[in-house]
């Protein structure tokens, strides 16, 4: 139980930053490129998009493709899926 006590205070750690949950809100309506994400995230550069996007992906809550010359990232974690349905209304509407 303490393991997975830990497991959960560090996703809560990853998800505790505005720009991550505006990229996970942003994701939630499927899979986007960088320049489709980017609109979400105003008032960031577009390397601080990629580091938060990276750790996203690193940590497993994201999975990515390469398309062409675009890398399309998507939800991989169904749990994050679900807690982000539990709070979109919060944090995801207009």
């Amino acid at each position: 139980m303490e393991e997975q006590a830990k497991k959960i205070a560090d996703l809560f750690k990853l998800l505790a930053n505005e720009h991550r949950l505006l990229i996970l809100c942003a994701l939630l309506k499927g899979p986007l490129t960088v320049g489709e994400i980017h609109p979400f995230t105003p008032g960031i550069t577009a390397s601080a998009l990629s580091q938060h996007l990276n750790q996203l992906r690193t940590a497993g809550i994201l999975g990515s493709r390469k398309q062409g010359m675009n890398v399309i990232y998507q939800i991989r974690d169904e749990r994050v899926t679900a807690l982000l349905g539990a709070i979109k209304e919060c944090y995801c509407e207009e």
